[in-house]
């Protein structure tokens, strides 16, 4: 049987995990190595951010929420209110209401005080 050589298999692959750090900067771009250990954190931070993305929307909901009460009634006791009151609406509505449609959400706010 004929003896195979790697080349080609292993340009293939330098040539995949360099097309990955495409628009790296200095060695992450040029070198397989480090290359290799950017993408691998790469890939780590994204796991990780993806699931810290979700509470930074939630804090920013929070904000606009109570940006939009204005001082009428703190934050807590609104969220307490609307579910003593059975008003089933998210954070996320909340905030967009409070944002773009303040007259709805004022009628909220008047419910639930």
């Amino acid at each position: 049987m004929a003896r195979s050589k790697g080349g080609i298999g292993a340009a293939k692959r330098r040539r995949n995990v360099l097309a990955q750090v495409k628009g790296y900067r200095f060695g992450r771009s040029k070198k397989e190595r480090m290359a290799k250990e950017a993408i691998a954190k790469a890939g780590k931070y994204s796991f990780a951010h993806r699931k810290d993305k979700k509470n930074d929307y939630r804090q920013l909901f929070m904000i606009r929420i109570g940006a939009g009460l204005g001082g009428a009634i703190s934050y807590s006791k609104f969220i307490g209110g609307l579910k003593k009151q059975g008003i089933v609406i998210n954070r996320k509505m909340l905030a967009e209401l409070a944002a773009d449609h303040p007259k709805a959400f004022d009628a909220i706010v008047a419910k639930v005080k």
